[in-house]
């Protein structure tokens, strides 16, 4: 069988604030350079569109609409770019004058809106309390879309604690999955950060692409990890993208190594 083509895509780190248009400025710069290095997809972090360090009720001051601001610049940045971009928002949840979602949205390289995502397991750990102002995601999303043949799917920072969230988009037919993150540093954590993302890169046989905030809230370490967990591109702790080269061809390859998926013998079930 032919060999299918590479594509490039790139993970985008940097620390978002509290200014929406100056993280704006800061992703277009970031996506610019990306898409000048051939990347054809370019995954930001969580909360990409406000952050403070302490979650708090300015949040929902600040928050918008899933096709508010934010969103609309982030399509005008793709169309410009003839890319896909995915970053983080904080939505405007209606009835809600405490708590906002924590969204993941994917623009095409046309500007559409394809998939958007919101945060499912919540950061109630390690000392914070993310549920007091965030309202959890529905369990019945399945957020996919196609991209030069992959099929992607999303999921956000703390969800990568659950392989089960993985799995699902897996046998939705993810091969390449996007982990916007805001990981917080703390004791062991960049070591948690590094082995999650490669274990649920090697029990899926996917790819992983993680974007994470940079330092000094942020653990940094922003990845692409391959189907046999192999680290083809990490940045450290700078404001910086790093873009790696993924292949459908490499996914197929590995399957068929490693069948696990066809081997194993439980399913995921909702709790």
């Amino acid at each position: 069988m032919e060999a299918q083509p590479h594509q490039a895509i790139a993970v985008a780190q940097f620390a978002p604030g509290d200014d929406t248009d100056a993280n704006l400025e800061q992703m277009s710069r970031l996506a610019g350079d990306a898409a000048n290095r051939g990347a054809l997809l370019v995954v930001f972090p969580e909360y990409s569109s406000y952050f403070t360090p302490k979650l708090g009720g300015e949040w929902v001051r600040h928050a918008q609409g899933l096709h508010g601001p934010f969103t609309r610049a982030l399509a005008e940045l793709a169309t410009e770019l003839g890319i896909h971009i995915v970053a983080g928002l904080v939505e405007k949840v209606p009835d809600e004058d405490k708590r906002v979602a924590n969204t993941l949205v994917a623009l095409s390289d046309t500007g559409e809106l394809v998939a958007h995502y919101r945060k499912m397991h919540l950061y109630d750990a390690f000392g914070d309390r993310e549920s007091e102002y965030i309202v959890p995601g529905p369990l019945d999303q399945m957020p996919v879309f196609p991209w030069h043949g992959f099929t992607v799917g999303l999921q956000t920072c703390y969800d990568v604690r659950f392989p089960e969230v993985t799995r699902r988009l897996v046998d939705a037919g993810a091969d390449l999955v996007l982990l916007p993150s805001e990981w917080v540093r703390g004791p062991l954590k960049e070591s948690h950060w590094r082995t999650l993302i490669t274990a649920r890169a090697i029990e899926n046989t996917i790819y992983v692409a993680a974007a994470d905030h940079a330092p000094p809230i942020g653990a940094g370490n922003s990845m692409v990890v391959d189907p046999m967990g192999v680290e083809l591109v990490t940045i450290g702790e700078a404001t910086d993208v790093g873009v790696a080269w993924i292949s459908p061809s490499r996914v197929a390859e590995v399957r068929r190594i490693n069948p696990a998926l066809q081997l194993r013998r439980f399913g995921v079930t909702e709790r």
